[in-house]
């Protein structure tokens, strides 16, 4: 089992930044990934970046240069910077944890919620 606890979102300008993390507890020796999906009103949730345990990063195209994922394995926790905001990162966060031993199993947090104002 781990359980993830999310930084809370906000209202930020378009153009603007805000940093959300991701603290794990638990089985924590067992995460493959950890990683943030955000959910859009009426769409699919999607990947919007995650960070493997060797260190590899994967991004969605959408926030390449304008995002950056990032951890502090003595805090447990996983960071999300995100910079240049648009309307369209509006949605609700969700921070995920992988783990794939003994058996592939995602971990969700609650969600928050960004909303980024034009």
């Amino acid at each position: 089992q781990v359980q993830l606890v999310e930084s809370e979102g906000g209202l930020v300008q378009t153009g603007g930044s805000l940093r959300l993390s991701c603290q794990a507890s638990g089985s924590i020796f067992s995460i493959f990934a950890m990683g943030w999906y955000r959910q859009a009103l009426g769409k699919q949730r999607e990947l919007v970046a995650n960070i493997i345990s060797g260190g590899s990063t994967n991004y969605a195209d959408s926030v390449k240069d304008r995002f950056t994922i990032s951890r502090d394995n003595a805090k447990n926790t996983v960071y999300l910077q995100m910079n240049r905001l648009k309307p369209e990162d509006t949605a609700v966060y969700y921070c995920n944890a992988l783990l794939t031993y003994p058996q592939s199993v995602n971990y969700w947090g609650k969600g928050t919620l960004v909303t980024v104002s034009s």
